[in-house]
């Protein structure tokens, strides 16, 4: 992977690239332009736009000479002429005249509908009953079932030869898309009154049950309409599952079917578990094939093979611990006889490792004094479950990898870095640091007022910083040094094949449909425990140092901000979005402040945490 990423050292007043083995002059950055047309430019939104949000926001620029009106209404503009203004959106096609000094745009925006609700007479609405793909479950366990139809109507379903009465539902409701939160709109929203109905029944053995058959009787006298649930259902047999194994190098497992669940900790590669449930769901907008490992956590189907007629399900005992150190790292090793699903979980000074489907017999536990953890305990914290927790030295953790290695489960533990305290002129030298300026090639980012895309932003901050960082002793890598278009997972890969000190993803914000442009200010995003600490001291130290409002510290699941193998921090450095800050984040002497009191407050941050 190394010819994906450059480092940046600096050098005699140089940055040498490790790829290329070449100087490079350190001021090869290319200022951004302010737009010097005289004409008139808008941003967002782009021509023919479709959006479901009540409200839109239009973003643009002019020259200062003159005003910019929208629908016969001047907007108001900031000192180098940008625009942005809220309009409200009524359903169906709405229409903006921009006009500024006899030049004139027109922008169409189209707000969707929302769902219909119309109830029909006398039929079920179409694509309601459930299952809609096939399922398994286990026995014992809850099998629901759901139909909408018209209201006050008689509604049962037949399964295997045995009628299930569904209830009306007289309330409902639907919580918005997690982006609410960002702009303050995440309130519970009302999805249906009447006219759904639910019921749930029980399996006690194994069983093909089929499709089930929803029966609607309506009216007086009444009208009846049967129909078949295009999902079939079936009970599985506990002493006959299938067992999937992990084939992909780190399977994302989630706590249901479908990618709007949460994630889990993610399976090493040959990772074994029974099924012991099957769905068809959403992933990322198409329908797709996932399963439910013993442990409950669910999986693609695609991330896993699959072997049949297994009668003894993965079950391991545990016995002896070693541990082991190499070069920044401490290995513990727990042999296993199979491979089976684990958690781990982050806390203040704690480590919890989780084996799932083991029973100990451990007697003995080899783990010498090493730089990071100072005692390993262990417990069967309940039948087939093993913990071990990791007291470690200092609240800071500085990533791990886990990894099966035949069946012997490999859990490497990152030292802290070893600062030279002694080079009072650079501070961070024996430190790497990545940083991965946002978005590129085919994928612009945000765009602000005049044209000015995110990506460019992206990338001139993040030299600024390379710069700063390696003049503070460093060793700099960039993921991108030029217009490039970079996959996430790729992005991902470069961090956890170079193992940095810290991993900073750098972004320009910009709020979704339904946002106030007014919102500026700068944030960070962490996800991992490890990189709480960072992303909150940067962000206070920034907003205290350059005087930038404060837009926040989340905690978010973003790609970026996921890798383990270092603490990984997202920055969003200001609103594209907001004209008076876009004019900081045009503006190269404010951008190279940025850069300098980032770099100042990772020096800090570094300095104190790696004690």
């Amino acid at each position: 992977m190394l010819g994906k990423y450059s480092q940046l050292g600096l050098v005699g007043g140089a940055i040498v690239s490790s790829s290329l083995c070449v100087p490079l002059v350190v001021a090869q950055l290319v200022a951004p332009q302010p737009a010097t047309s005289k004409s008139l430019y808008v941003s967002y939104p782009p021509a023919d736009y479709q959006t479901a949000a009540d409200r839109i926001f239009l973003i643009g620029s002019a020259p200062v000479a003159g005003k910019v009106s929208v629908n016969n209404k001047f907007v108001p503009r900031s000192q180098q002429g940008h625009f942005a203004s809220v309009f409200d959106l009524k359903v169906g096609k709405n229409t903006f005249a921009v006009n500024y000094q006899g030049q004139s745009k027109t922008i169409v925006v189209t707000r969707s509908a929302a769902a219909n609700t119309t109830l029909p007479k006398d039929s079920f609405v179409p694509n309601s009953l459930a299952p809609q793909g096939d399922m398994a479950r286990m026995p014992g366990e809850l099998v629901c079932f759901g139909a909408n139809g018209p209201t006050k109507a008689k509604v049962n379903v037949n399964v295997a030869g045995q009628d299930i009465k569904l209830q009306e539902q007289m309330s409902s409701v639907e919580l918005p898309d997690n982006k609410a939160a960002l702009i303050d709109r995440n309130q519970p929203q009302a999805m249906y009154g009447a006219g759904q109905y639910l019921g749930c029944a029980i399996a006690s053995a194994a069983a093909d049950l089929g499709n089930p058959t929803y029966k609607l009787e309506v009216g007086n006298p009444p009208t009846t309409v049967s129909q078949v649930a295009p999902g079939k259902i079936q009970i599985l047999s506990p002493t006959n599952l299938d067992v999937a194994e992990v084939i992909v190098e780190s399977g994302v497992v989630r706590t249901g079917a479908g990618s709007d669940f949460s994630r889990l900790t993610p399976l090493p590669k040959g990772t074994k578990a029974a099924i012991t449930a099957r769905e068809v769901s959403n992933n990322n907008g198409t329908p797709a094939n996932w399963v439910r490992l013993d442990y409950g956590g669910w999986i693609l189907a695609s991330q896993v093979q699959v072997t049949s007629g297994v009668t003894l399900p993965p079950r391991t005992i545990v016995k002896s611990v070693t541990s082991r150190e190499r070069d920044g790292s401490t290995d513990v090793i727990i042999p296993l006889q199979v491979p089976v699903p684990v958690t781990l979980e982050q806390g203040t000074n704690t480590l919890t490792l989780t084996l799932y489907n083991t029973t100990a017999q451990t007697e003995i536990i080899r783990f010498n004094d090493n730089p990071i953890v100072s005692r390993l305990d262990w417990k069967q914290s309940s039948p087939g479950v093993v913990q071990y927790v990791f007291n470690l030295k200092s609240k800071q953790q500085w990533g791990y990898k886990l990894r099966y290695q035949g069946s012997n489960l490999i859990l490497s533990l990152r030292h802290p870095p070893k600062l030279d305290r002694t080079n009072l002129s650079k501070p961070l030298t024996g430190t790497k640091i990545l940083l991965d300026p946002g978005h590129g090639g085919k994928d612009p980012g945000a765009v602000g007022p005049n044209g000015y895309t995110e990506k460019e932003a992206n990338l001139y901050a993040s030299k600024l910083l390379a710069n700063e960082l390696a003049m503070r002793g460093a060793a700099v890598y960039l993921s991108r040094e030029s217009d490039k278009f970079i996959e996430l997972s790729d992005r991902q890969t470069i961090i956890d094949n170079l193992e940095p000190t810290l991993a900073l993803s750098v972004h320009h914000n910009s709020l979704p449909d339904g946002g106030n442009p007014d919102t500026k200010g700068f944030s960070t995003y962490w996800y991992h425990a490890q990189a709480q600490s960072l992303a909150m001291y940067l962000h206070n130290y920034v907003v205290k140092d350059t005087g930038r409002p404060s837009y926040g510290v989340f905690w978010d699941n973003l790609a970026l901000a996921r890798p383990v193998s270092a603490p990984s921090v997202l920055l969003e450095w200001g609103f594209m979005s907001n004209p008076s800050e876009f004019e900081l984040i045009a503006n190269p002497q404010e951008q190279q402040k940025m850069a300098k009191s980032i770099a100042d407050g990772i020096t800090q941050w570094l300095l104190t945490a790696a004690n």
